[in-house]
């Protein structure tokens, strides 16, 4: 059974930090990369932050230096830590797997996201 759970979102000023967390189901946290994507009104959603199960990260390149993805294995939770926060940040993130995991044919899984406002 697929299970990624999101928490930690909020409203924020320009400049300030939260950190997003993930709680992924074993199977899938073991095996798989796991990502931090975003979702903006208007825009389509987009990857900003990958961990392998092997712990290397990746970062999309409006977020690099100034948001962290960790994990921690004995949770099977991975972490967004997002610093120097700016409004364009603002968005619903989700965690998903990367690939995506697709649950039927043509039916990708998502959660209910969690949602990040960065105020001007």
């Amino acid at each position: 059974q697929v299970q990624l759970v999101e928490s930690g979102g909020g409203l924020v000023q320009a400049g300030g930090s939260l950190r997003l967390s993930c709680a992924v189901s074993g199977t899938i946290f073991r095996i798989n990369s796991v990502g931090w994507y975003r979702q903006a009104p208007g825009k389509q959603r987009e990857l900003v932050a990958v961990t392998t199960s092997g712990g290397s990260t990746d970062y999309a390149d409006s977020v690099k230096g100034r948001f962290t993805i960790s994990r921690d294995n004995a949770k099977n939770t991975v972490y967004l830590q997002m610093n120097s926060l700016k409004p364009e940040d603002t968005a619903v993130y989700y965690c998903n797997t990367v690939p995506v995991t697709v649950v039927a044919p043509g039916l990708d899984y998502w959660g209910q996201g969690t949602q990040v406002t960065v105020s001007s």
